[in-house]
């Protein structure tokens, strides 16, 4: 086992949180609504959560779904979000905001950092909607990002491979490139092979059947795109062992 490698593992829920450190994943991101791709974590999920594990917990700061480009409101619940879980004892922020012609917001990012410090920052998925990889990197190593989570610009890693492996060689020891999107129990060893990240994010959920014995069929609580109402999300603890297992 490498242990240079490090497993981080995107989640929703305390129970999740719990199974995801017995299952030896390195970190988690604690999010909510990861139907949205992961939205700010509500904060009885992520005290609880601290209180319950030990394993690093970084938190995501994303007041809404769609897109990175945020009002003024949205941008001051931001501030307002990361501020709080530092002081209540997150291990990182992650967050992303963009300009609307596809840039990184330099400002705001570096708003957000500041705030964040000394707390490590990850800048998230939201640089795969950018223009230019490689100028979005440097524009994150010249703020100061410790992280950055993608796919190289492409839906998932392994399309997105070749760029993948040029952020990382371009990074270096400056900023870590983790990638992120459609990493599995089963590509697991051959990207960490062709991409040589020294770190990776994956969900490797599963799902659990609902304790309700109830189920009327004619009533539902979300919109016409809707999941299962009586099947429950939550990691899958032995697909986390098994890339555990080949770190």
């Amino acid at each position: 086992m490498n242990k240079e490698i490090k497993i981080e593992i995107c989640l929703d829920s305390v129970e999740s949180v719990i199974i995801a450190e017995r299952a030896g994943a390195d970190r988690v991101e604690l999010c909510s609504d990861l139907f949205e791709g992961g939205l700010t974590p509500t904060v009885g999920t992520f005290l609880l959560a601290k209180e319950k594990t030990d394993i690093p917990v970084n938190v995501m700061i994303r007041p809404r779904g769609g897109d990175f480009c945020y009002s003024d409101l949205e941008f001051e619940v931001m501030m307002r979000e990361a501020r709080f879980f530092k002081e209540h004892g997150a291990d990182a922020l992650v967050f992303g905001v963009l300009t609307p012609d596809g840039e990184i917001d330099e400002e705001r990012t570096k708003r957000l950092i500041d705030i964040a410090r000394p707390l490590p920052v990850t800048f998230h998925r939201a640089f795969d909607m950018t223009r230019d990889a490689f100028r979005s990197l440097d524009k994150l190593i010249s703020l100061g990002v410790d992280r950055v989570l993608t796919s190289g610009l492409e839906p998932t890693v392994l399309e997105g491979e070749d760029t993948l492996r040029a952020l990382v060689e371009r990074a270096g020891e400056r900023m870590v490139v983790m990638p992120g999107s459609g990493i599995n129990e089963r590509n697991f060893n051959k990207i960490k092979n062709l991409i040589g990240a020294k770190e990776y994010h994956m969900g490797l959920s599963s799902s659990i059947p609902s304790k309700m014995s109830f189920h009327p069929g004619h009533v539902y609580m979300g919109g016409l795109l809707r999941q299962n109402e009586f099947s429950i999300s939550r990691v899958g603890e032995e697909r986390i062992r098994s890339v555990v297992s080949m770190k």
